[in-house]
């Protein structure tokens, strides 16, 4: 695989994520990932973005009942 970024070979292996959103920040030292070994650019398969997105949607439900109890 070919890093659409430089051009670089692309290898198994993991990657930092992390997001700020909905007044949280989350951040996974390594999740799976392509990662570049020429620029170090990561690329996440569907699984593993769709377990992100699904952990997220999880806090975003935690987080709104949180903000419920301020109010």
């Amino acid at each position: 695989m070919q890093c659409f970024h430089c051009k670089g070979e692309m290898s198994k292996g993991s990657a930092p994520f992390s997001v700020d959103r909905n007044g949280y920040h989350i951040s996974w030292e390594a999740v799976p990932a392509w990662v570049c070994s020429q620029c170090g650019e990561a690329y996440f398969e569907e699984n593993e973005v769709n377990h992100i997105q699904k952990a997220l949607k999880k806090v975003d439900f935690e987080t709104q009942a949180l903000h419920a109890r301020i109010a």
